[in-house]
């Protein structure tokens, strides 16, 4: 095993292994791993002899996502270095021309989760747990999850975008988030069962991962995904107050329903302007292909990362990560004072002379898999 510091390597004859490794952070992405990611998934790419890439995190994560807390800390420039590598990333992974498998073992979150869910095959199980908890940070969901997310049944997306809502590995397959389930005691066995078919035909690797896998592992009574007729209903409505409205009123109905109040209470402590900006770019995002929507965000958070229109982003990673008093002061403090025009700003180029749109790169001779996400 080669170590490049925060990313181990493994080769075995045609197949490479990617290996995030901060343990004791999760694997919260930093700047240098996100680097050694483009380097070697470019690298891999181009080598003629590798055949598949499989993708996992060390220890008890799969990777929590970006090391949000560092960013602000840091300059909106630096900021917006990381997320330019980091979204570049994603658009490799959803257009890759080698054959890819995630291992999604343990806490898969935000832009750690894309790293996984762009890809081909994206394999949960047991102690999975997948979340998009920006909102409730000041953020919003980005690494072009408005495009996966866009793309769950109903306003399945909308829900788990708005509301940070976490899923387990069957829930995640139940809505097609993940492509395989397998039971955690195997997940070791498949790594070695694909290792030693070394190839890259996906028909053979999709066949080796069934063999493995739980086709039909049971979802939990209380999940979410139980709840899609109410969903749908409420997650549907054109604005944020009409869905908290709806829920409202669906809560009267329903005397005593856990789900439904804890839905709300999601929604009311996250960042209004949170909200707004998550609900628009996911809706945008269904009618994008994952570079548009990727472009997209990367404007959308550099503008956040300048805290010119809103500052909840570093209030929300005071209150959550720094300070950790859980008590964020959002400004403006509630939904009706976060106008359209402060909205409209995130989604335009931004006003500097040292700023540019995402530059992602071409892609040749795409495969017709890659193709469909255009």
């Amino acid at each position: 095993m080669a170590p490049t510091s925060q990313v181990l390597t493994k080769h075995s004859s045609n197949v490479r292994t990617i290996i995030l490794n901060r343990p004791q952070q999760l694997n919260a992405l930093t700047l240098e791993m996100v680097s050694q990611l483009l380097e070697l998934l470019n690298a891999y790419e181009e080598d003629p002899s590798v055949k598949l890439v499989i993708m996992k995190g060390e220890g008890r994560a799969f990777c929590a996502g970006g090391d949000v807390a560092a960013l602000a800390n840091g300059s909106w420039k630096q900021g917006a270095v990381f997320f330019s590598r980091a979204y570049t990333i994603d658009y490799l992974v959803a257009t890759y021309a080698k054959t890819q498998v995630s291992l999604i073992r343990g806490i898969a979150m935000g832009g750690g989760a894309a790293l996984a869910i762009h890809g081909r095959f994206r394999v949960v199980t047991d102690n999975t747990l997948f979340a998009m908890p920006e909102t409730a940070l000041g953020s919003f969901p980005d690494v072009g999850s408005s495009y996966y997310l866009s793309r769950l049944p109903g306003f399945f997306g909308e829900y788990v975008g708005l509301t940070g809502a976490r899923l387990d590995g069957a829930e995640m397959l139940a809505c097609g988030l993940a492509t395989h389930f397998v039971p955690l005691e195997k997940l070791s066995l498949l790594e070695d069962a694909l290792c030693k078919a070394n190839t890259g035909d996906p028909e053979i690797i999709n066949n080796i991962i069934h063999d493995f896998s739980n086709k039909n592992p049971k979802l939990k009574e209380k999940s979410h995904y139980f709840r899609l007729k109410t969903i749908n209903s409420c997650f549907s409505r054109r604005t944020v107050e009409e869905i908290i409205s709806a829920l409202e009123e669906e809560e009267a109905d329903r005397n005593m329903d856990d789900w439904i109040s804890w839905t709300i209470q999601a929604l009311k402590k996250a960042s209004p302007t949170s909200l707004k900006i998550s609900l628009r770019s996911i809706r945008a995002g269904r009618l994008q292909g994952v570079r548009q929507c990727l472009i997209r965000e990367y404007r959308i958070f550099c503008t956040i990362l300048q805290g010119k229109v809103c500052k909840d982003f570093f209030e929300g990673c005071r209150a959550l990560l720094l300070d950790k008093d859980k008590n964020p002061k959002w400004e403006p403090s509630k939904l009706e004072l976060v106008s359209k025009q402060m909205v409209d700003s995130y989604f335009a180029p931004l006003d500097d002379e040292d700023w540019e749109d995402l530059k992602l790169p071409v892609r040749p001779n795409l495969t017709s898999y890659a193709i469909s996400k255009l």
